[in-house]
């Protein structure tokens, strides 16, 4: 019998069939005979066999998107290579010893924390600003350019402080400086560049007000090489005016709205209708208040912006060639015109595709993207006879994206299709309606035929069917589930694509990777280990939120879903992890990320390589809020909270020992630690409530660190 005939009872034979009168019912055929399924397993294994962890870096990219940091090791595991290209294969680092180390018990010489977790990279951090930082300097000294390059980072992309006082420190040798935004961005890029190079940018862009600009004063009075760009006309009469009253000298510069537009997602802030710049008009009456004000010789800063993730070289040269032209026109105006800041838009490769048609991707490196910007201003300024000016760069993205690696765990997933001596096919055939039988009949029919499409089509009028009589009440529930069992196997057995799995990971989307919900954003996102097994599962990830939108069904390469591993536990539980990795997120998602559903942040770690056994050390650990401190940030009194539960439970008169086992005493200090621990799950198999105690304990707050009432 063909196999899938087998997948139907035909002991209910189709009208015209010899034994059609026959309505006794048969023992169902198996799905497959034990030869079949031993040469699909045998199959299966050898495939597996030859798997190996350079087809999983195949699979997943990573050498596309990864490289030169991101690789995978002959145990299948993703490993750092801290310094770029240059590190060598003992100074790589693997992630599951990372989260090894940050998640065993303190008592085991771990940190005791939980994931979801954050790595930092310190390593990379500053190879990214080197790597910068030499790809213009190459460029500059190729070209015979007459000036230098110096880039500031804008802090808006990450604003954590060891983040930026590592690229202070890093780009301190470069002249590297800060970009800010806003008023809090402002004071901490002053308080952080106090410790940078002297010559270093302080770019102030964004919305001024008075209060702004006399800060931007302030920091000029302390020595901090300060830039007050306008982006409004009017901030000009605001600098006039405070420049006066404060008694200081300001270096001034224009942010220029350029008709070069980028037409991708991230482009809306450039063209002539971009929510920031001035317009030539614009920038001609500036130019006439500060020479009116004799102030002309403090305009020595052109600012543009194209937009984020620049696709190409070829819109980046237009929009310099078109920059430096008014560059020049600045210059001949009289102005004493020293930088031109080309802005963001160094490009990240999120899907390692290398293309200029896409806002997951770009079509140049480094090297192509400083070459490009220094040959455009050269040409112009040459043409014009003007002095070189420095080439500054506000470039955020392509510094901190690498540095930051987000790791999550599947703590299950959704069980494969049953088998099929789980399925009660007399009972499914008892109940079935006169119309009903008949799909049933068609369907068998159409397997002995090997007629696929049309199995499928019987088979889905069939499903149909049945839930049609479950809600009319003529048909049980167990019923309903074996008939959606059989329609899930024949649906595989002719080939029909399974739908994928959900592996549910303990993370929310909406804190720890908002692009994705907001703008549909796609980062890298594959396991950081058992890459020498072949992945066999295709699965979306949903996240712990109540939210529909919590879950991740886009992946790069187009994919709507992921191919994984099965999870070790049973029953689509994982009591052997399995550890996900989302990489290339070090900017932006942090700053935009919410507390929906009261999910704080990760944990995070800092991590350099070291000549020690593991190859790392762990520099620093930074717990995640807990839930006391998420509830604050709403205006909840996390401490009133407890009270009113205390208070309720002797309410209540809860005795000293419950039909649990558990007492008052017990009872109080697991609704204190309740407070101190992170939102998030504790992946743990089933255990007793003591047990859970205990490990919140071993995971919890130390004595020291516990609220004063804790035992109360």
């Amino acid at each position: 019998m063909p196999v899938m005939a087998c997948c139907v009872d035909s002991a209910v034979a189709p009208p015209g069939h010899a034994d059609a009168g026959d309505t006794s019912i048969r023992s169902p055929v198996p799905f497959l005979s034990s030869n079949a399924a031993a040469v699909t397993a045998a199959v299966a294994n050898s495939e597996s066999s030859h798997w190996s962890p350079a087809h999983s870096s195949a699979l997943y990219r990573i050498d596309e998107w990864g490289a030169p940091y991101f690789s995978v090791n002959s145990s299948g595991n993703v490993v750092v290579r801290p310094y770029g290209a240059g590190s060598l294969a003992h100074q790589e680092i693997d992630l599951l010893k990372i989260v090894k180390k940050v998640s065993d018990p303190k008592s085991a010489g771990g940190l005791g924390l939980r994931l979801p977790l954050i790595v930092r990279l310190p390593d990379v951090l500053k190879n990214r600003v080197e790597s910068l930082h030499s790809a213009f300097e190459s460029a500059i000294q190729a070209q015979c350019y007459e000036s230098h390059y110096q880039g500031v980072y804008p802090v808006k992309c990450n604003q954590d402080r060891l983040v930026v006082e590592d690229i202070v420190k890093f780009g301190a040798p470069f002249r590297f400086g800060l970009e800010a935004g806003s008023k809090p961005e402002l004071l901490l890029a002053m308080s952080c560049l106090c410790k940078g190079n002297p010559e270093a940018l302080l770019v102030c862009n964004g919305f001024k007000d008075a209060e702004y600009v006399s800060l931007a004063l302030i920091a000029k009075k302390l020595a901090l090489n300060t830039v007050i760009v306008l982006e409004q006309e009017e901030e000009v009469n605001l600098v006039i005016d405070l420049t006066n009253k404060l008694s200081v000298r300001p270096v001034i510069g224009v942010r220029a709205k350029l008709r070069t537009k980028h037409s991708g997602h991230f482009g809306s802030t450039s063209g002539e209708k971009g929510k920031f710049g001035l317009t030539t008009t614009q920038i001609l009456r500036v130019v006439k208040k500060l020479q009116d004000s004799g102030m002309l010789d403090c305009l020595q800063l052109l600012h543009f912006h194209i937009g984020s993730q620049i696709p190409s070289t070829a819109l980046l040269q237009d929009g310099v060639v078109e920059a430096t032209q008014i560059y020049s026109e600045l210059v001949r105006l009289g102005a004493c015109m020293k930088v031109i800041d080309i802005g963001g838009g160094l490009g990240v490769d999120y899907d390692g595709s290398k293309s200029g048609n896409s806002d997951l991707s770009v079509s140049y490196g480094l090297e192509e993207y400083a070459s490009a910007v220094v040959n455009a201003i050269r040409i112009i300024c040459d043409r014009k006879s003007i002095k070189h000016p420095i080439i500054c760069s506000e470039s955020g993205r392509a510094i901190v994206s690498h540095h930051s690696i987000l790791i999550f765990e599947a703590i299950s997933a959704t069980v494969n299709t049953p088998a099929m001596n789980h399925i009660d096919l007399p009972l499914v055939i008892e109940g079935l309606s006169e119309d009903a039988r008949c799909d049933y009949w068609n369907l068998s029919d159409a397997a002995m035929r090997h007629e696929n499409e049309t199995c499928l089509l019987y088979a889905d009028q069939l499903k149909q069917r049945c839930v049609d009589q479950f809600i009319e009440g003529s048909l049980r529930i167990e019923q309903l589930a074996d008939v959606d069992g059989l329609f899930d196997l024949v649906s595989k057995v002719i080939g029909a694509a399974e739908p994928a799995r959900i592996y549910n990971v303990n993370l929310s989307i909406f804190t720890s990777i908002p692009d994705f919900w907001s703008i549909g954003q796609v980062f890298p996102i594959i396991p950081i280990h058992r890459l020498d097994e072949k992945p066999e599962v295709r699965g979306v990830l949903s996240d712990l939120t109540c939210d529909s939108d919590g879950k991740i069904d886009k992946f790069i390469g187009g994919e709507t879903s992921l191919l994984l591993h099965e999870l070790e536990g049973n029953d689509g539980g994982a009591n052997g992890q399995y550890y996900l990795g989302m990489f290339l997120g070090g900017a932006y998602q942090e700053a935009l990320g919410g507390v929906h559903n009261l999910f704080g942040g990760p944990n995070v770690v800092s991590v350099l390589q070291s000549d020690g056994p593991q190859s790392f050390a762990v520099t620093r650990a930074v717990p995640g809020p807990s839930r006391a401190d998420v509830l604050r940030m709403l205006q909840h009194e996390p401490e009133l909270m407890f009270e009113t539960l205390k208070h309720r439970a002797e309410e209540f008169h809860v005795e000293d020992h419950d039909n649990d086992g558990t007492n008052y005493a017990t009872l109080i200090s697991s609704l204190a630690r309740s407070f101190h621990n992170m939102p998030y799950l504790n992946a743990l198999s089933p255990c007793s409530y003591e047990e859970v105690h205990n490990a919140a304990a071993e995971f919890g707050a130390s004595e020291d660190e516990q609220w004063s009432y804790c035992y109360a």
